[in-house]
């Protein structure tokens, strides 16, 4: 029997495992808003230590992922638990669990995996209103198949309402045709409070690793900070920086990964003395990071950059952006000769060109500042009070849809 969303809507949320940009969201809505609601962790990843496929590094994140909300961890059944295949969250007591907690309205995060299908499945069953959350895009795609088109409309149509993160995630769910009244925007947002350039101990620690890595004053950089894999571009980054040969500029690479060995071998091949690479940093950490640069690069060009987060995090610090047109939040957030530039992922000269005239746009100080102004215009409106005005839409939409 369906359980009424009237008296009051109680909130099953299902996420793969506490994430740092997750977690002071739900803190904000649990002493912000009057919703009632308990997460499902399926996955300890991020607190406990857990290897990371991609950095190719064990760790933990070093801010705090739990509390000010109500959780609960499901035990995993997976051999080797993670997003990388189906049955990597396979959490046998979720759907009894969130039965006993007596929820009403499930919102999931994607549906790839075992426990998710399962969920939808009961859900389905039970008659409980669904809500999903997902930053998938086309861009770089191609139109999808018939096959993929029919079972993702089929999916989706299970689904009461959509929170989408951004225009690109929106126009993915119109492609299988999820009607406008069931989209309600709820932007991808980070933790303002930690990313500020205000913060006293964020810029004297910016200029510690400024003198670290031995950067002049009125030297520029452009910082990437990610994991160093193909699809992210660090290597055609490099490349394109050293060809530029600017002598008053400076590139950074922050994190680890597959790539590292390989781009430290070719900046030392090059003879240049203007690349320098620091380690992965956690979390309280990268705020620094950011404010060391100039221009913050995100040249992705795998379809998975679905969104891009460190763009929130890098704007949010007065960072404008240069990044890929295949990056998710690129309509959004990175507009070309306001807050940012962008360039064509699939042309080989593109990322040069662009970056060569973002060098030489911040070269002037009235520009910069302007493009500084522009970017905190921008990120002001990409907040957890803006995200979870989506997510009161969508509940409200439920009960409208009971009457």
């Amino acid at each position: 029997m369906s359980r009424t969303l009237d008296d009051a809507t109680r909130l099953a949320i299902v996420l793969s495992h506490p994430t740092q940009y997750y977690s002071p969201w739900f803190r904000w809505i649990r002493a912000h808003t009057p919703i009632t609601f308990r997460v499902f962790y399926l996955w300890d990843f991020g607190v406990a230590q857990n290897r990371d496929p991609h950095f190719g590094t064990s760790f933990e994140w070093d801010v705090d992922l739990l509390s000010g909300y109500e959780y609960e961890f499901l035990p995993n059944a997976a051999r080797r638990p993670g997003a990388e295949q189906f049955f990597g969250f396979d959490n046998p007591g979720l759907t009894r669990q969130i039965n006993e907690w007596r929820a009403n309205a499930v919102l999931l995060f994607g549906y790839k995996w075992s426990s998710h299908m399962k969920v939808i499945a009961w859900a389905t069953c039970a008659g409980i209103p669904m809500l999903f959350r997902g930053d998938s895009h086309l861009l770089g795609r191609g139109t999808p198949s018939i096959h993929v088109r029919i079972a993702l409309r089929m999916l989706y149509s299970r689904f009461a309402a959509f929170l989408c993160v951004g225009e690109a995630n929106r126009q993915y769910f119109e492609e299988f045709k999820v009607p406008a009244r069931k989209l309600f925007f709820a932007p991808h947002s980070v933790d303002a409070e930690l990313y500020s350039r205000e913060n006293g101990a964020h810029v004297e620690r910016a200029r510690e690793l400024r003198l670290q890595l031995g950067i002049e004053s009125g030297k520029k950089v452009v910082l990437f900070a990610g994991k160093l894999i193909a699809a992210k571009q660090p290597t055609e980054l490099l490349e394109a920086f050293v060809a530029l040969d600017r002598p008053n500029t400076v590139l950074v690479f922050v994190g680890d990964g597959p790539e590292k060995e390989s781009l430290l071998a070719k900046a030392a091949a090059s003879g240049r003395n203007n690349v320098h690479f620091l380690p992965f940093a956690n979390q309280s950490e990268m705020p620094s990071r950011y404010l060391i640069a100039d221009i913050f690069t995100l040249p992705s060009r795998g379809v998975y950059e679905t969104w891009g987060l460190a763009v929130n995090e890098a704007m949010h610090m007065g960072i404008p952006c240069l990044v890929s047109n295949r990056v998710g939040c690129q309509r959004d957030l990175v507009i070309a000769g306001e807050t940012g530039w962008v360039f064509d992922a699939l042309n080989p000269g593109a990322m040069g060109q662009v970056l060569a005239l973002a060098l030489q746009e911040i070269s002037s100080p009235e520009r910069y500042v302007a493009l500084q102004q522009a970017v905190a215009k921008k990120i002001s409106s990409y907040t957890y009070a803006r995200t979870t005005e989506g997510l009161i839409g969508a509940l409200a939409s439920l009960r409208q849809e009971q009457r």
